[in-house]
C-alpha cells in the first residue's frame, strides 16, 4: 500500500501537480465505472430476457429409432428419382421382362365398393351386338381415419362372335400407375406426414391398428412419386406468388443429415407469402443447404417488387438490385418490449405507446381498400411517425454506447427509411408477422421428425407443404384438396393446371 503525503511538506508545484493526477485518477475511474454500468445494464437485460423466454439449445443425437428413419428417407427419394427418370424417358424398356412382384391380397373383410365400367357402346363396328365374355378386377385400397374400405373396379370384357373384336372400357390415369392406393389414401399419407407431421413408421403402426400394416417401404415409395406429380402445380403456385407487387419473406432452420454421415448441419426454410391485403392467399417454401442470400436471390429471380421482410444481412444484395425494402415495424416493437420487460424501462414504455397508435390506425384500416388505406396513414400515421422519429433521436443522445437502451433505439433509427415506406403504399403492410405465421408448421414439424433425410427429402416437403398451407390460407381442408387435386391431376392438361392452383381450386 502507498503511504499518503504528507501534504504539509509539499510545494505548491508539487500540490498542484498532486491535483491534476488525482483528478486524472478520478476521470478515468469515472470513464470505468460508467463501463462497468453499461456492461452490467447488458448483461442483466440478456439474464431477463433468457429467464422469460426459458431459452436453451439442446444438442440432438441420433437414436436407434431415429436412425431407422433414414430408411424411409432413402426409399422415398429413391422413387421419387425413380419418377423423374420415368418422366423424362418413359419409352425406353429394359432389355430383359422385369419380374413383378406377386401383391398380396387385400384383406377379404375389409368393406368394398364395386365400380363398374363398360363401354359407352357395346355394339361391334360390323353391325353385330357385343357380347359380354369376362371381366377384369382391380382393387384400390382407400382410407379414412381408421378405417380401410377397397374399391373394386370391375371392367368388362365385351366380344363380337362374329368378328371376335374385343372392347373394354380403359383404365382410368392414376398418380402412381398400377398402384393399389386411391387418390383419397395418398392425400391421407401426405397430410399425416407433413401437415400432422407423422413420420412414416407412426403411419405404419397407426395403419397396423386399422387392420393393414403398410410396409413404410411401401409409404416412402407412395410419397416420393407423389410429390414428383405434384411439382408442376407447386412450380405454378411460385410464378402466382411472383406475380404480386408486395410479397413478404422470412427464413427457419432445419436440420439436415450431412450426405455419408450420422450428422446433422443447420439447413434453411425460406417462406415467400402474399401480403393480408392481396386478392390472392398463397406461400411457397423453399429449401436450402444453407442461409446464404444467393440462395433467396436464386429464388426471386427477376422480380423486383416491394419485399416485407426482418433485417437479415442475406436479403441486402436483392436490394442492391432494384428490390425495395420494407422492414418489419413488428421487430423494431419487439427491441423495445424486451427492454420493457426486462427492467420496466420508462423510455421503452413511451416507444411502445407511440408504436401501439401506429397499429392502432391499422386495426381502423384493416378492411379499407389500398386507396383508403394509403390516405389514412397519411393523415394519421405520418405525424405520429415524425414525433417518434425526433423523439428517438433526443433519446439516443442521452444514453451511453452499448447499453440495451441504445441498442434498441439504433435499431430503429438506422433503419427508419425501409421501417416507414409503408405509409407511402396502401397495398404494403406495417410487419412481417404475416410470412411469420405462415412459417410455424415448420417449427412444429421439426420437433416431430427432427431433420430432414437429404437436401431432396427437403425440398419435397417445402413443395408438398406449400400446397397444403395454401389451401389452409384459402379456407379449404387440405386433405380434401388433395383428394380432389390427385384424382383430377393425372388427365388435366397442362393449360389447365392453374384450376387445380388452391385460391382456384373450388371443392365438389
Amino acid at each position: 500500500m502507498t503511504a499518503s503525503p504528507n501534504f504539509e511538506q509539499l510545494t505548491y508545484d508539487q500540490l498542484r501537480a498532486l491535483a491534476a493526477q488525482l483528478l486524472s485518477q478520478v476521470d478515468t475511474m469515472g470513464k470505468k465505472i460508467q463501463r462497468i454500468e453499461t456492461v452490467n445494464e447488458q448483461l442483466a437485460h440478456e439474464i431477463a430476457l433468457l429467464k422469460r423466454h426459458k431459452f436453451a439449445k439442446r444438442s440432438e443425437q441420433l437414436s436407434p429409432d431415429q436412425g431407422s428413419l433414414l430408411d424411409d428417407l432413402l426409399d422415398i427419394d429413391i422413387a421419387a428419382i425413380e419418377a423423374e427418370l420415368k418422366a423424362v424417358n418413359p419409352s425406353v424398356t429394359p432389355s430383359e421382362p422385369r419380374q413383378q412382384p406377386k401383391r398380396t391380397a387385400l384383406p377379404p373383410q375389409f368393406p368394398r365398393t364395386v365400380i363398374r365400367h363398360e363401354p359407352e357402346n357395346t355394339q361391334c363396328a360390323c353391325g353385330c351386338q357385343l357380347q359380354r365374355i369376362g371381366e377384369d378386377v382391380s382393387e384400390k385400397l382407400d382410407y379414412t381415419p381408421g378405417v380401410f374400405t377397397v374399391e373394386q373396379h370391375v371392367r368388362g370384357q365385351w366380344a363380337c362372335r362374329q368378328c371376335e373384336t374385343l372392347i373394354q372400357a380403359p383404365v382410368s390415369a392414376q398418380v402412381i400407375d398400377k398402384g393399389i392406393p386411391t387418390a383419397g389414401l395418398l392425400a391421407h399419407v401426405m397430410v399425416a406426414k407433413f401437415a400432422d407431421h407423422l413420420p412414416l413408421y407412426r403411419q405404419e403402426k397407426i395403419f397396423g391398428r386399422a387392420g393393414l400394416a403398410i410396409a413404410r417401404s411401401t409409404l416412402a415409395q407412395w410419397v416420393g412419386q407423389t410429390g414428383v406429380q405434384l411439382q408442376p402445380l407447386v412450380d405454378a403456385l411460385r410464378e402466382a406468388v411472383l406475380a404480386q407487387r408486395v410479397i413478404h419473406a422470412d427464413e427457419t432452420p432445419v436440420q439436415m443429415l450431412a450426405p455419408g454421415e450420422k450428422k446433422t448441419h443447420r439447413a434453411y426454410v425460406w417462406a415467400y407469402s402474399t401480403t393480408p391485403f392481396a386478392d390472392l392467399k398463397a406461400v411457397v417454401y423453399d429449401f436450402s443447404p444453407s442461409r446464404a442470400g444467393e440462395h433467396a436471390r436464386t429464388f426471386l429471380g427477376q422480380w423486383n417488387g416491394k419485399l416485407v421482410c426482418d433485417d437479415f444481412a442475406g436479403y441486402k444484395a436483392s436490394f442492391e438490385q432494384g428490390i425495395t425494402e420494407i422492414s418489419c415495424m413488428a421487430h423494431a416493437r419487439r427491441k423495445f418490449f424486451d427492454l420493457h420487460a426486462a427492467n420496466k424501462s420508462q423510455l421503452a414504455e413511451q416507444a411502445l405507446h407511440a408504436i401501439g397508435g401506429l397499429y392502432e390506425i391499422e386495426r381502423q384500416a384493416r378492411d379499407m381498400d389500398a386507396e383508403e388505406r394509403w390516405r389514412i396513414r397519411q393523415e394519421k400515421a405520418s405525424p405520429i411517425l415524425g414525433a417518434l422519429h425526433d423523439w428517438m433521436l433526443a433519446q439516443r443522445d442521452l444514453v451511453p454506447n452499448g447499453s440495451a437502451t441504445a441498442k434498441a433505439l439504433d435499431y430503429s433509427l438506422k433503419r427508419w427509411l425501409a421501417l416507414t415506406r409503408y405509409v407511402e403504399d396502401g397495398a404494403v403492410p406495417i410487419d412481417n408477422n404475416q410470412v411469420e405465421n405462415q412459417i410455424r408448421p415448420w417449427a412444429l414439424g421439426r420437433s416431430n421428425w427432427l431433420f430432414a433425410g437429404s437436401l431432396r427429402s427437403g425440398k419435397r416437403a417445402a413443395a408438398i407443404m406449400s400446397l397444403i398451407q395454401s389451401a389452409r390460407m384459402n379456407g379449404h381442408d387440405p386433405y380434401a384438396y388433395l383428394k380432389d387435386v390427385l384424382t383430377r391431376l393425372p388427365t388435366q392438361r397442362a393449360s389447365e393446371i392453374g384450376q387445380l392452383l388452391p385460391h382456384q381450386w373450388v371443392p365438389a
